[in-house]
């Protein structure tokens, strides 16, 4: 049985006096990929956001059993990993440099990179197709060639626990491919990943899946439960529809006009 690698308790958000979160209990599996979806609005980047201990919140969030109040803050940095959407870095520094950001937690102040640093940094760059760009400048890149810089930065960190929020964003197939693949390898080898996914049929590839639904959780289970199928049917209004076809499970848009 996998251990609880990430928790919350009554977990409750207000943002502008505004109740966004509402006494929220989540127990996230070590060694598994959970996906958080739901409607616009509905709270999915304020929950991870919370996870992460990046905004202000009432009741538990644990890690590890311990409350993120306990743990040192370069501890915390060395174990939790997280990319946001819409991340900025400076676009001056180099891919390499930026993605040597996410060792920043493992150096010393007075030592440095050392070899391991700089071997996870070329492993991360290397996964994500982004070793070429190595020596040009971050504000050179696409859209696109930029997320799979701040991804390489994340998974250089080599953290236990990794929070993305819509990760996927701004890349083509093959490269949203990579992402899926570097998921499943870190799940593989112990680490857990939560994620925000937007595209429905690519978050039914977790292994788990948290439905939300104006600020609370509606349901939590494995991806390939019908009862999850329901319960992302519903909060949908019935609009989308989850099918199996040549054995991989799809969530389609029900009824879509064909032009």
């Amino acid at each position: 049985m996998n251990h609880i690698a990430l928790q919350c308790q009554q977990l409750q958000v207000h943002i502008h006096q505004q109740k966004i979160l509402h006494d929220l209990n989540l127990n996230i599996r070590q060694g598994r990929w959970t996906c958080v979806v739901g409607p616009n609005g509905c709270g999915k980047s304020t929950l991870l956001k919370a996870l992460s201990g990046l905004i202000d919140y009432k009741g538990q969030v644990l890690m590890a059993d311990l409350s993120l109040s306990q743990w040192h803050s370069k501890n915390l940095a060395q174990h939790r990993a997280w990319l946001g959407q819409d991340e900025s870095s400076n676009d001056d520094l180099t891919v390499y440099d930026v993605v040597m950001l996410g060792r920043l937690p493992h150096q010393s102040w007075l030592q440095g990179a050392n070899p391991k640093d700089h071997q996870h940094v070329s492993d991360a760059l290397k996964k994500m197709h982004a070793w070429d760009w190595r020596e040009r400048p971050l504000g050179q890149l696409s859209g696109g060639e930029r997320q799979r810089v701040l991804l390489a930065r994340v998974w250089a960190s080599d953290a236990s626990v990794f929070l993305m929020d819509e990760p996927i964003s701004n890349l083509d197939v093959p490269h949203q491919a990579d992402w899926i693949s570097s998921v499943q390898d870190v799940v593989k080898h112990g680490a857990t990943v939560v994620s925000v996914l937007h595209d429905l049929t690519l978050s039914l590839l977790a292994d788990e899946v948290v439905v939300m639904q104006n600020g609370i959780i509606v349901h939590h289970g494995s991806s390939q439960d019908t009862v999850t199928h329901q319960a992302m049917t519903g909060v949908f209004d019935g609009r989308i529809q989850i099918v199996s076809h040549n054995g991989q499970t799809l969530a389609l848009i029900k009824n879509a006009i064909q032009r």
